[in-house]
């Protein structure tokens, strides 16, 4: 997701002039900062406002990075953010912390995405209509047409939900490296409600280094449109403390939003938006063929996807929904206490055995091929020649979470198996893309 995109700034327009929103996806960095390797998610939609007389010159600079635009929509040139009335452009900026958490080690699987307030989560999209009160287990179901009635952006930067902490667990064992944690908070008193695949805002307390404000981060969330506790009530998140040296000080540096929910206590108040994304939702067929490459915290959507299919309670709670295909889930971590909600993915292979399958790539005690270290785009190519024939199949989605570093592997992996059978593999995911079944949230 382009998050860090911000539309912010003022319209070269007096405030009566007409201003538009385009609803951009496939978004990708200009020429000039792809070589800064900022950690954007790259799937979803990202919100431009566009004074009326740059429409044609923004058209042609979305095409240009590589976006479609999916709708126009007209609004004032005036916004009300956070209380105060602003102006709005199609500029793009970057946050300066985006700029400083990039240097965080490849070994950092999973860290969050940070947004500015003025981006997509401002909330352009339209409000869902609200669900009749009273009803359990049935919240956000998607029909046959999963994206005719997605939430999206029910809250707002400006207007965010506040959520109570009830859990904060531990999920590296001991030995392992870094700090993750996976959270539970409660949303009873709300109406957010969301999808497997989906993502969530974060708004840390406090004031940055210029005084304003805080800024929302994204987070994938970790459990099903039930919660972990399947009664509609409480959404989860795995979050990993973001630490790093910096390039110049040598100085440990730690991930504002990403420390203040790995410390976070029950019964803490946390300020939540969204939800938001469409990119990584499930399809309906029961009988579709999932494959899932995570490393780190992009365990998130998969452990949705895998509770959906094959947690007991809420498979009773889905009558509609009985998985009967094939997941195959190839998992990258640094280390073995570092393999987040082991417990739960053993389990589930061990009592679906026909329909899930495992897959651990260690990196820093498994070797590849070459006797370097076993990452999960090694495993990939260890594995590619299976995973070729089963993408094949007009009834497999790909699912690919994590470290934005493994997917040149990925891809590397994948052209040489279709090369054995004369098929250009660029060419034939750009056509998985277009079918919806290609599906990439990495940073």
């Amino acid at each position: 997701m382009y998050n860090q995109g911000a539309v912010e700034g003022a319209a070269n327009k007096e405030s009566g002039s007409r201003v538009f929103v385009y609803e951009v996806m496939g978004l990708r960095q200009s020429e000039e900062t792809d070589q800064t390797n900022y950690p954007i998610r790259k799937s979803g939609s990202v919100f431009i406002r566009v004074p009326y007389n740059r429409m044609n010159q923004e058209m042609r600079r979305i095409t240009r990075l590589g976006g479609k635009i999916v709708s126009i929509q007209p609004i004032t040139a005036l916004q009300l953010v956070n209380g105060k009335v602003e102006l709005a452009s199609a500029d793009i900026t970057v946050s300066t912390e985006v700029k400083a958490e990039v240097n965080a080690k490849d070994e950092e699987h999973g860290k969050a995405t940070p947004v500015n307030n003025a981006s997509e989560a401002k909330g352009f999209a339209k409000t869902p209509a609200k669900e009749k009160k009273g009803s359990t287990m049935t919240q956000a179901k998607a029909k046959k047409d999963a994206h005719a009635d997605v939430p999206v952006n029910i809250y707002r930067p400006n207007a965010p939900f506040i959520g109570k902490c009830i859990s904060n667990e531990t999920l590296v064992k001991e030995g392992g490296i870094g700090i993750v944690q996976h959270l539970k908070f409660d949303l009873s008193a709300g109406n957010l409600r969301y999808l497997e695949g989906q993502s969530i805002g974060i708004i840390p307390p406090g004031v940055d280094k210029n005084g304003k404000p805080e800024k929302l981060r994204l987070y994938s969330i970790a459990s099903t449109r039930h919660g972990d506790n399947l009664d509609d009530k409480t959404i989860s998140l795995c979050v990993r403390q973001l630490e790093y040296k910096h390039p110049e000080t040598g100085e440990t540096v730690y991930g504002v939003c990403s420390s203040y929910l790995t410390k976070i206590k029950p019964g803490d108040d946390v300020k939540i938006t969204g939800p938001v994304g469409k990119e990584m939702l499930l399809p309906e067929d029961p009988e579709a063929n999932v494959i899932m490459l995570a490393t780190g915290t992009g365990i998130a959507p998969m452990r949705t996807y895998l509770w959906r299919m094959f947690k007991d309670a809420e498979r009773k709670a889905n009558p509609e929904y009985q998985f009967k295909g094939f997941s195959w889930l190839l998992f990258g971590v640094p280390t073995s206490p570092n393999i987040l909600y082991k417990e739960e993915l053993e389990a589930m292979q061990e009592k679906y055995p026909q329909n899930f399958r495992l897959t651990y790539a260690i990196s820093r005690e498994q070797n590849n091929s070459a006797g370097g270290r076993m990452y999960i785009q090694d495993r990939v190519a260890e594995h590619a020649d299976e995973l070729w024939q089963l993408i094949k199949n007009a009834k497999t989605h790909t699912y690919i979470c994590g470290l934005r570093g493994m997917e040149d592997g990925i891809d590397a992996a994948l052209t040489t198996a279709a090369a054995k059978e004369g098929v250009v593999w660029s060419d034939y995911q750009k056509d998985l893309k277009k079918a919806h079944r290609w599906h990439v949230e990495t940073y």
